[in-house]
């Protein structure tokens, strides 16, 4: 079980570290990311950091139960704003790694989502035991 927590609070904390360090490489433009998705303009300036610091905490492996669970609760939170904007039929540009990813919204960007909630249901569940 230990190592399970470790691999997957450490993949799912590099994760979130890389999409919050390449929001931030955005500037301005990942502000415009967060209007287009319809997302409150007012995130826009927190999103990034809250990604780096829970994926450092993640990394460094302080109070992973409760960091994992509010890493899921964050991508819980990204999921359902895609779900929202898919089944509006919108398929704005997705900046959830930054310019790294600037393709439409997509089915794929929920199943991804949904695969990174696993892990950090993963992370969350052996850091309880």
């Amino acid at each position: 079980m230990t190592f399970l927590r470790i691999v997957s609070s450490i993949a799912l904390g590099a994760l979130l570290c890389v999409a919050g360090a390449a929001k931030l490489r955005m500037g301005r433009a990942w502000r415009e990311q967060v209007r287009g998705m319809g997302a409150p303009i007012w995130t826009a300036p927190f999103v990034p950091w809250v990604e780096i610091v829970l994926g450092a905490l993640l990394i460094v492996q302080i109070w992973t139960a409760l960091v994992a669970f509010l890493g899921v609760v964050l991508l819980t939170a990204f999921t359902l704003l895609v779900m929202l904007n898919l089944s509006q039929g919108k398929h704005p540009v997705c900046a959830c790694f930054g310019a790294w990813s600037a393709e439409p919204l997509s089915n794929r960007h929920a199943l991804r989502n949904g695969g990174l909630i696993v892990l950090g249901l993963i992370a969350f569940v052996t850091a309880l035991a």
